[in-house]
């Protein structure tokens, strides 16, 4: 439409900004989504977008939060060990922010709940493409569409992969880092989140576990008919995880000793 201007970097959903806000289209879990982005202005969480409706053409309506949000390859300021540590803290507080959160049981979700206790609401895809950074520190998190009740450790781990880096070396232009840096940069992570000792040791097998997650919905998706993860197959984005899990795998030891030094 005029006046808008299309934003890049999802991959999956067509998303505008139209002036302060931003419309993606909605499905069925946008009710779920929405009262839980209410439910965070209302405990005064901030790294979030509040949401605004559905326009006229049935797209929501959210804020549109300023800032830099980094793409692949990711800039030196998205690697720091402050941009880390203040992913970690960020994403504590969400969690905590959520605990109270009365998640209706008519409630849809996009991702059906992962085994374990609902501790929290996850936000199902915590990484770097999926939050503003200002002055190369995270503010804020957006794309909410994934959220789902689960247990801490499912979206901690899953944000370790992404902002730790935890992928195989072999990799190119996504961060990867020598396993040892890799372990202590886990470290870090998970000391900014305050993570505890039993998800402390229940991390790396969790992230296996999400990676497998994650490529079992790629081809339920792409079976479906839904073009865009049916061209990510295409590109080889499985093989990718599944190197990934490979070497999380091989590596487990070494992180969670990290982890629980």
């Amino acid at each position: 439409m005029p006046g808008e201007e299309v934003l890049t970097g999802g991959g999956v959903n067509h998303v505008v900004r139209s002036g302060d806000t931003v419309r993606r289209p909605v499905g069925a879990w946008t009710p779920a989504v929405h009262a839980l982005l209410g439910h965070l202005e209302a405990r005064g969480f901030a790294g979030a977008p509040r949401a605004h409706g559905v326009d006229a053409e049935g797209r929501e309506i959210l804020d549109f939060v300023p800032g830099d949000v980094p793409d692949f390859p990711l800039p030196e300021w998205a690697l720091t060990d402050e941009a880390l540590v203040g992913a970690g803290e960020l994403l504590r507080a969400y969690h905590d922010a959520t605990t109270d959160f009365p998640a209706s049981p008519d409630f849809s979700w996009y991702f059906p709940s992962p085994a374990g206790p609902a501790e929290v609401i996850c936000h199902g895809d915590v990484a770097t493409y999926n939050c503003v950074f200002r002055d190369g520190r995270p503010v804020a998190f957006i794309d909410f569409d994934t959220a789902h009740p689960g247990p801490r450790v499912w979206d901690v781990s899953y944000a370790a992969y992404r902002f730790v880096s935890l992928g195989d070396p072999s990799h190119e232009g996504v961060g990867s880092w020598p396993v040892e840096e890799q372990a202590r940069r886990l470290r870090l992570f998970a000391d900014a989140y305050g993570l505890d000792e039993a998800d402390r040791h229940a991390l790396v097998r969790t992230a296996r576990e999400r990676l497998e997650h994650l490529v079992r919905h790629m081809y339920d998706q792409a079976a479906a008919g839904h073009e865009a993860f049916a061209a990510h197959i295409a590109r080889g984005d499985d093989r990718f995880y599944r190197t990934d899990v490979a070497h999380l795998a091989r590596h487990e030891h070494t992180l969670r000793s990290a982890l629980t030094a």
